[in-house]
């Protein structure tokens, strides 16, 4: 299948230049494109893997994609869909971020098979060493204030009195046009991706082609996605799921698709997974029939998370769900994962085994129970359970086999109500 009827299909298609001439450009092999990522923070997050995932499949069709770094675009900041100044960061924190996100769009490649296809640049290297006059004399001579104050990613700005747009902003589209124009000419560069709002500084990169060389170059961009409840997709009640594990969890990032919408689930598979057409449609009639089993939310979970952790880290967050959700066994689950699936239950962490207190004493402390009286009443009632295993002695004490990996323990009070116990942390 040509690659542009693949994106098609799975609704990944927003604009282009020139339908028809694209699909036919795209039937041959080892056509080169790109999609910039500027390094505006030190980790990518879902809201990338739209364009970051449009790059392997650009490589497993056979073409040769470019992963731009916005070592140069990003000191300066894309006004597209922006309303104020974005606040401006040093030259040395963008160039920590810039590597930062290289090191993890390859290990990504590497996942998916295909980072020996895929080339690294950082459009720094070819914009750095340009002056001034040489940017005004050979790039900035071919925009037109008219031409660029039509743009919406000015337009919008233009018309605010009280933020406005600087000319440091205001030249970005000029940058990013540069850098089409440099790949185009010393790469064989024919196309630029990305994301909705970028059409406007893609299809300026056209214009400059065109007059300073009249080569082949085409403009794709991808939907904006949003949820069925209109959220802004990819955040969570803690803010943006990253794909550094440091930042978001495996265990977090799991279940942010998990919890994905029965309206949102199937447009996710399609867009986040490389799942036939047939797979995906036959996911949509069970959700429809049997939604309660949730077979096309566990499924999109199953291949996000091996896609970006990898199959070993799904495993530990699968045993860890399946052990809190379905009663299994918690003391086979890995420790960390346990930690992250916890994080916002009430926690007590104590330096050594010998200071931890009683059990009536923890339940206060952890506020499962309001006082000692009543938490002895609720261990008799059988209310209280240890890693899963129901308490029978109000005096138990914590011993050092108690603790999963050395150092966590989970007391449970009924069927929700959860305390952790680390030793050490």
């Amino acid at each position: 299948m040509n690659i542009f009827d693949e994106l098609s299909w799975r609704g990944l298609v927003h604009q282009c230049s020139d339908e028809a001439e694209l699909r036919k450009h795209l039937s041959s092999r080892d056509r080169v494109m790109y999609c910039g990522f500027d390094p505006t923070a030190d980790s990518l997050h879902i809201g990338n893997l739209v364009p970051l995932m449009a790059l392997a499949r650009f490589a497993k069709a056979g073409h040769k994609p470019l992963f731009l770094l916005g070592g140069a675009t990003g000191l300066i900041g894309d006004p597209s869909g922006k309303d104020k100044e974005r606040q401006m960061r040093t030259a040395d924190m963008v160039a920590a971020s810039a590597e930062k996100i290289r090191s993890q769009a390859m290990a990504f490649f590497e996942r998916q098979g295909v980072a020996d296809r895929v080339t690294p640049v950082n459009n720094l290297d070819w914009t750095q060493p340009i002056s001034v006059i040489e940017f005004l004399r050979d790039t900035g001579k071919h925009f037109t204030i008219n031409y660029m104050m039509a743009k919406d990613s000015v337009k919008s700005r233009i018309g605010r009195e009280d933020t406005g747009i600087s000319y440091t902003e205001f030249s970005y589209m000029i940058l990013q046009s540069l850098d089409y124009e440099y790949l185009n000419r010393t790469m064989g560069c024919t196309l630029q991706i990305g994301g909705g709002d970028q059409f406007g500084n893609i299809t300026a990169g056209l214009e400059l082609i065109r007059r300073k060389s009249g080569s082949q170059a085409f403009a794709l961009t991808f939907p904006l996605i949003t949820t069925a409840t209109g959220a802004k997709f990819g955040k969570s009640e803690k803010g943006a799921i990253y794909l550094n594990t440091a930042l978001t969890s495996p265990y977090a990032f799991y279940q942010y698709w998990i919890n994905a919408d029965d309206r949102d689930v199937c447009n996710f598979l399609r867009y986040f997974t490389y799942l036939s057409k047939e797979a995906i449609d036959a996911l949509a009639v069970e959700t429809a029939e049997r939604p309660h089993l949730r077979a096309a939310q566990k499924t999109l979970a199953r291949e996000t998370t091996t896609m970006i952790h990898g199959a070993e880290e799904l495993a530990k967050v699968e045993a860890v769900t399946e052990a809190l959700f379905g009663g299994g066994d918690l003391r086979t689950v890995d420790a960390a994962t346990l930690r992250a699936a916890l994080d916002a239950a009430p926690g007590k962490n104590y330096d050594a085994l010998d200071v931890v207190p009683p059990l009536p004493k923890l339940l206060v402390d952890l506020a499962l129970c309001p006082s000692l009286s009543q938490a002895r009443k609720d261990i008799k009632a059988g209310g209280i359970y240890l890693n899963n295993v129901r308490v029978a002695d109000e005096n138990q004490t914590l011993a050092a086999s108690d603790y999963i990996g050395g150092n966590i323990a989970l007391l449970r009070k009924g069927k929700k109500n959860y305390g952790v116990v680390t030793l050490g942390v």
